[in-house]
């Protein structure tokens, strides 16, 4: 399940980029498309909380979702009009998103002991994330021509969404677990945790998480098209070494946690996106291509240290009673509104940095270098923390 679940994402979220500038869409409107993701992960608590939670078995409610999924994905790639094909690609999202709560509630429904069990089934996703981006390079490169400029890695995603759809019918039955519940809006947006922003490094934090995710979005969407714009070859498959650290600094955490404490943490993953940008800017596809490879390994501390390591932090500091709803909160900061604004931004950014269809990559991956070293800077200095939370995770 979790293998699929990813490699559907991973089977057009890596690519879609480079296929829509291949048909004509400019850089804001890349950054619009990759936004429908955003506004579909601020949409999906709400079905979830409201509908999902209240009425149907999640591995119904999934299936039908991923069944719907791949006709939209695949009407997606037979249009080109700019604004249908971001309307179907939020109607895509929306049915999307919804099923990475729903996968969890279905694994940890099973499960005994989740701490010791979900990320041995967590793992798996990863896995499938990587998986789809070998599959585009190495298998279906050699037949596709510029595979990464097409529509065939989202007609991958789409029949791999068929496969999963199917499959959910076939999953153990995962009732609703809030029939007859009353669950308000806020209870959805996390807004109880908000009561923790009266403490200043909690604020502290939840700024520089919010701030720190939008130069992420610049890596998120413009990454492939950089890659390929170099002509290196397997691009897709080389932006899967950045999901491969990812597992190696996840199993090393624990290690780092003890040593370095929370604030170390955060910083080192700021810091390591500060690094990312710069190398990306300084290298090319010729003799400095090891400055972009690099780049794209460093996502294990850029992605571990700062969000998993925050994500820890929030569970430590909100009381037992709103701990759900704080990670709710900090989810719509980073993945809402955070990369949303990202999106918006990076688009811009690049338009503005392209010139009569030439790129300038090196000042365009500066921008949210010195983004990220600002943050960085302002989270040292303000971000206090206390012994307490730096205890062995």
């Amino acid at each position: 399940m979790m293998f699929l679940e990813f490699f559907v994402w991973g089977s057009w979220f890596v690519t879609i980029g480079s296929y829509l500038g291949g048909i004509g869409f400019n850089g804001a409107n890349i950054g619009s498309a990759y936004l429908m993701n955003n506004i579909a992960a601020i949409i999906a608590p709400f079905f979830i909380g409201m509908v999902a939670d209240r009425f149907f078995s999640s591995e119904k409610v999934m299936g039908v979702l991923h069944l719907v999924g791949a006709v939209v994905m695949y009407y997606t790639t037979t249009v080109t009009e700019t604004a249908t094909i971001i309307v179907l690609l939020l109607i895509y999202n929306s049915c999307y998103m919804p099923t990475l709560a729903l996968v969890n509630n279905i694994s940890f429904q099973q499960m005994s002991e989740p701490d010791k069990e979900f990320p041995k089934i967590r793992v798996w996703g990863t896995i499938g994330w990587i998986i789809a981006g070998l599959a585009i390079s190495f298998i279906l490169a050699p037949i596709f021509n510029n595979v990464e400029a097409t529509s065939v890695p989202l007609i991958m995603a789409s029949i791999a969404s068929v496969l999963m759809g199917l499959y959910s019918f076939t999953l153990p039955g995962t009732p609703p677990k809030n029939v007859g519940e009353e669950i308000t809006i806020g209870d959805i947006l996390g807004l109880k945790a908000i009561r923790l922003m009266k403490d200043t490094s909690f604020a502290i934090f939840v700024l520089s998480s919010l701030l720190i995710s939008i130069p992420l979005a610049f890596y998120y969407a413009f990454t492939n098209v950089y890659l390929n714009d170099l002509d290196m070859s397997n691009a897709a498959a080389t932006q899967s070494m950045g999901q491969m650290s990812e597992v190696l600094f996840m199993i090393l955490m624990p290690y780092f946690f003890v040593r370095l404490g929370v604030k170390k943490m955060l910083l080192v993953g700021m810091l390591a996106w500060v690094a990312r940008y710069a190398l990306f800017s300084m290298g090319d596809g010729g003799a400095m291509v090891w400055m972009i490879y690099l780049g794209i390994i460093l996502h294990g501390i850029c992605y571990d240290f700062f969000f998993v390591t925050g994500q820890i932090y929030v569970d430590r500091k909100a009381p037992r009673d709103i701990r759900a709803s704080a990670q709710g909160f900090i989810t719509l900061i980073t993945y809402g509104i955070g990369i949303g604004l990202g999106s918006i931004i990076s688009g811009n950014v690049l338009d503005l940095f392209t010139e009569d269809g030439v790129k300038d990559w090196s000042t365009f991956w500066w921008i949210p270098c010195l983004f990220a070293a600002g943050v960085s800077l302002m989270f040292v200095v303000a971000f206090k923390e206390k012994k307490s939370e730096n205890e062995e995770v």
